[in-house]
């Protein structure tokens, strides 16, 4: 995955978690629905003035705009954890539930 679908992926969290559509994020700074979609799919980049407006939308830094750890939803590390306990161990899957026990208490 290259930098700009890493800032796009990014931006779409964000705006999902504001509970923003492309459209209101859109007219929040100043741009074109079309041009938030291109930029959350990583066609394009934008402006320094936009990354500002942006930021500011978010209540964010613009280099916390590019904190690019992308964090799966809730339902597919569920998933994912489900089809690697199809294919664990009994061995594996108590160490599994160790640890995880270990962490989350």
């Amino acid at each position: 995955m290259n930098s700009l679908q890493l800032f796009g992926r990014r931006l779409k969290e964000l705006r999902k978690r504001r509970k923003l559509t492309q459209e209101q994020l859109a007219e929040l700074v100043d741009l074109d629905p079309k041009q938030i979609c291109r930029i959350e799919n990583g066609s394009c980049f934008t402006t320094f003035d936009t990354l500002e407006k942006i930021a500011k939308v978010f209540d964010l830094k613009i280099h916390d705009l590019f904190y690019s750890e992308y964090k799966k939803p809730k339902d597919a590390l569920i998933k994912e954890m489900n089809e690697i306990f199809l294919d664990a161990s009994d061995e594996d899957i108590e160490l599994i539930y160790k640890i995880v026990t270990a962490v989350v208490r």
